[in-house]
């Protein structure tokens, strides 16, 4: 499933602003009430993907006092005992107060009182498919299979689908298409797809101009453009750094380049940004950072945060919709990362952070040629070969309490031939084994830990260019792929 509502009651937890007090800024006041609430829960107002105020239930009620400075989408959130994972869209203008009221902690399918022709729209969509939403918080509540989910998910798609052309075009309308365009993009077989192409095609010919850079963005989710895969060459863009001067990938040929996609709203962003930095150092002269964020150009120009980032600091200004992004990323997530060779093609593609795989990056890139892509934790240091056998040298970065295992099946290829393991050094094949020594005195990574172990496998027939390490011969087993005799 590609739904962000998945992943974002931890990063709305780690961004939240402090609450905004009545009084002190633009503000429209949401009001809820619900005597199924637990108190404790606590209720929080997203706009664009930050968190902005927030309220603790106390006997079933909550207020939110929320800074807007003209029409906004905002999104609901709780986080408590019978809530849902969900994400409720309101719409906001200045002094204006929402009431919100259920007999249950289903709060999308609750009644939503406002003055705003977009809730308006939003409230028809949300009754016609109000069924089916329930269902659907039910079955993510209870964890149901995500095959299920996703059906009735394609229900509530197909219902939004059939209502739209009724609705009038405004903000809410057009942001309901922009979500199921960016569902479908991101599905393999959306199976509704003739339909959203006759919906986006009349939304085309009847919206308001004032819409002209939402639709084109919606156009390029139903008619995407091809995204650059493993190989091919990159693509650049027109980019700026927070002081506003022009940039280009052009500029860092010659070395590698990270490719960081990243948000202010996203936890796993934060916590990678130590070892990133590490990583950099270590590679200095042979890497390069660029961060493209996907925040509006005022919010992170504004971040304290974004000021004391080190690497390139660039946007493309399209908030993550319809620029740069669509060209490399494969899936709606941050932090997603693209390595860019030298010569500017695309190494590898990945998202999310786990910790390790930046230090196993430098590990890989300062030793021989590979490309450690698929497990990036895990890096060749050194290749002996004789005639009698072919000795390979590993590094696994993580924390300390990071179990891996290296299968006794595991295998060199090469020119079509498979080399089994014959003996190994400073592990044990099958069993559980965890980096131990420490890998950096650097306090800000003190809890980064690495292991190293050679394997042992039959000598090649003949000296190959270059071979593949491939850990086992189970389903889903990672490669190490290109793996150069030389450095």
């Amino acid at each position: 499933m590609k739904r962000t509502i998945i992943i974002l009651e931890l990063l709305t937890v780690l961004t939240l602003t402090a609450q905004t007090a009545a009084g002190q800024l633009k503000t429209a006041t949401i009001k809820g009430n619900s005597p199924a609430l637990k108190d404790s829960t606590v209720v929080v107002c997203i706009i664009d993907m930050m968190g902005v105020a927030s309220d603790t239930v106390r006997n079933g009620r909550f207020t939110l006092y929320v800074p807007v400075e003209k029409l906004t989408m905002s999104m609901l959130f709780m986080q408590g005992k019978g809530c849902p994972r969900y994400l409720m869209k309101l719409y906001l203008t200045p002094d204006l107060q929402v009431n919100l009221t259920g007999p249950d902690c289903l709060y999308p399918t609750w009644k939503v009182e406002s003055l705003l022709p977009e809730q308006a729209t939003e409230n028809a969509i949300s009754e016609h498919h109000r069924d089916a939403l329930a269902e659907y918080l039910q079955l993510e509540l209870t964890k149901a299979p995500y095959e299920k989910q996703d059906s009735v998910y394609n229900v509530m798609k197909k219902q939004t689908m059939d209502i739209l052309p009724a609705l009038p075009i405004d903000l809410a309308s057009i942001n309901a298409l922009e979500d199921l365009a960016r569902y479908a993009n991101g599905e393999k077989d959306f199976p509704y797809t003739k339909q959203l192409k006759e919906v986006e095609n009349y939304f085309a010919t009847h919206a308001p101009e004032s819409f002209c850079e939402k639709m084109t963005y919606i156009h390029s989710l139903v008619y995407p453009l091809h995204i650059v895969q493993q190989g091919e060459e990159a693509i650049d863009a027109d980019f700026f750094d927070m002081q506003g001067n022009a940039h280009h990938l052009a500029e860092l040929r010659g070395q590698y380049v990270l490719l960081d996609f990243w948000s202010l709203g996203c936890g796993p962003c934060r916590m990678a940004e130590p070892e990133m930095r590490a990583m950099r150092k270590q590679l200095e002269g042979k890497l390069e950072i660029v961060g493209i964020n996907q925040d509006k150009t005022s919010g992170w120009q504004e971040s304290e945060w974004s000021k004391t980032i080190v690497w390139q600091n660039w946007s493309d200004g399209k908030m993550g919709k319809g620029g740069i992004n669509s060209r490399y990323c494969d899936e709606a997530e941050v932090p997603y990362y693209v390595l860019l060779s030298p010569d500017h093609r695309v190494v590898w593609k990945t998202f999310g952070y786990t910790p390790g795989m930046f230090l196993g990056l430098a590990e890989a890139i300062n030793g021989p040629r590979q490309d450690n892509g698929a497990n990036l934790h895990l890096a060749v240091r050194k290749v002996e070969m004789g005639s009698d056998r072919t000795t390979v040298h590993f590094r696994y970065y993580g924390r300390k309490e990071h179990l891996f295992r290296i299968a006794s099946s595991s295998n060199l290829m090469a020119d079509g031939k498979k080399y089994k393991i014959t003996s190994t050094d400073g592990i044990e094949l099958d069993v559980k084994s965890y980096p131990d020594a420490k890998a950096s005195t650097d306090e800000s990574i003190s809890d980064m830990c690495y292991k190293d172990f050679t394997l042992t496998f039959e000598p090649f027939d003949t000296i190959p260019a270059t071979f593949d390490y491939k850990e086992g011969d189970e389903e889903g087993a990672f490669v190490i792929r290109q793996i150069s005799i030389g450095n």
